[in-house]
């Protein structure tokens, strides 16, 4: 008979542990990395949600080994394409051994793949498996993030490792979760949100999902479930370590509003767009002037990555800037990685890319130049900017924002959004280092009675 300690512990979500104690922590990790990597490990299906340059690349490779090591099979580490090879140099670099696998063969005692290719695989070859830049998982269909969701359900240890876990929804978390096989997305909204149906003209504005919102006292709960499975840190000092040797350089921004002579048909004045439709329209009729203006912003002898989002305006900045490369969903995986390899070396100076092709995963520190093409996608922007303004950085980063009249309040939503995501990770943290006690993987000081009225 299960005891009342059950039933409350069953009732707060908070899980257990899955895992096993670490054998391998090599020397090269920083503190606060052997500290993730060890509480993962014991974990066994957990998060890491480190800001870019923390070293998840590092800390995944260690906790692949440990799992390769205890399971005695093979550990998968899935990465956006382009980065399996940047993978593959940061092990050898760390003298981990790994294999890069095309054609769904698993080798021990880690195995590293692209998320195309995942169909290939059998998840049964497998001790363990690591989604690198697990957020990118919600940018996949619905086909597509099933297809991962059930591949890591049927293996026993996961990792998820990203920078961004839900910079402007706390909803999102339930990719995560459902990937870990913790709560289910639905089950999470069911438990802890309520739909707001009161958002049909912000939907129709923004083109977004039905918001949701906390249910009464449900905020606090949430956060300490979130925690239980997850560790979250945009420095080492949010663990209790010390920064040094990790601190970012400035970051400048700057708006530069491109002058559209011809206002809209029907207007005497370009005015901001009001919903999405007239923000798509404007994006289309000023294609011309903002791709001008953002080769102008390109005219100098240093590496800038241009963030672009419609093939129009991949092709005009490609043919505007004669030394510019295009990395366009039309390439095949091989031109991609040959085009992503040239920039990173700095055979090509410009590239010309996508958020959704190009915006997760790649290490570009050599630049710190970065033009943008602005949308509602808070996440989509972060990323971008963080290919080049990361930990390890020398310099300050520029980045050129090129927007039009029409596309303001595209901006003002970003700023909005952006607030939320600093709010999402001060609560992580917070619940983090405060109600860690609280989970059910620590030792309870006060005995539970039964209630007396039962």
């Amino acid at each position: 008979m299960s005891s009342y300690r059950d039933f409350l512990e069953a009732k707060s979500q908070l899980s257990g542990n899955h895992g096993f104690e670490p054998t391998f922590i090599p020397g090269f990790l920083f503190d606060f990395q052997s500290h993730l990597v060890e509480w993962a490990t014991r974990k066994g299906r957990a998060a890491i949600f480190a800001d870019c340059g923390l070293g998840k690349t590092p800390m995944q490779l260690v906790w692949a080994e440990n799992v390769a090591r205890h399971s005695g099979k093979p550990v998968l580490i899935i990465t956006p394409l382009a980065v399996s090879q940047q993978t593959i140099g940061e092990a050898h670099k760390f003298g981990i051994e790994c294999t890069r696998s095309r054609d769904g063969l698993a080798h021990y005692p880690i195995t590293i793949t692209n998320y195309e290719r995942l169909p290939m695989f059998n998840s049964e070859d497998f001790g363990g498996v690591v989604c690198d830049e697990s957020s990118i998982l919600k940018s996949f269909d619905g086909v597509r993030r099933q297809q991962i969701t059930e591949f890591m359900r049927k293996t026993p240890l996961r990792l998820l490792a990203t920078a961004t876990a839900a910079p402007n929804d706390y909803t999102e978390l339930g990719t995560s979760s459902e990937a870990l096989g913790y709560l289910g997305h639905v089950d999470m909204l069911g438990r802890f949100f309520k739909n707001d149906q009161n958002n049909v003209a912000t939907k129709r504005m923004y083109g977004e999902a039905p918001k949701w919102r906390f249910k009464g006292h449900a905020e606090l709960p949430f956060w300490r479930w979130v925690t239980s499975w997850s560790r979250a840190c945009r420095k080492p000092s949010d663990l209790g370590f010390e920064d040094r040797g990790f601190s970012l350089p400035r970051l400048i921004e700057e708006t530069h509003l491109v002058d559209v002579e011809d206002a809209p048909s029907g207007m005497l004045f370009n005015l901001p767009a009001s919903n999405l439709f007239e923000q798509r329209a404007e994006r289309k009729r000023t294609i011309e002037d903002r791709c001008r203006a953002a080769a102008e912003l390109a005219r100098h002898s240093d590496p800038v990555v241009i963030w672009c989002h419609l093939n129009d305006e991949g092709d005009i900045l490609e043919e505007m800037i004669p030394d510019a490369i295009q990395v366009s969903g039309s390439d095949d995986d091989d031109a991609k990685e040959a085009k992503f390899e040239a920039f990173s070396s700095g055979t090509a100076r410009v590239m010309v890319i996508k958020p959704r092709i190009g915006a997760w995963g790649l290490n570009w520190q050599h630049c710190s130049r970065v033009v943008y093409f602005p949308s509602h996608s808070y996440e989509a922007y972060y990323q971008a900017v963080r290919r080049c303004w990361r930990f390890g950085q020398k310099r300050d980063v520029r980045v050129d924002i090129v927007m039009t009249e029409g596309e303001r309040r595209i901006m003002e939503n970003l700023s909005q959004k952006s607030v939320k995501a600093d709010a999402m990770f001060q609560n992580l943290v917070a619940e983090m280092n405060n109600a860690i006690s609280l989970t059910a993987d620590e030792d309870f000081r006060q005995k539970e009675e039964m209630p007396a009225w039962l």
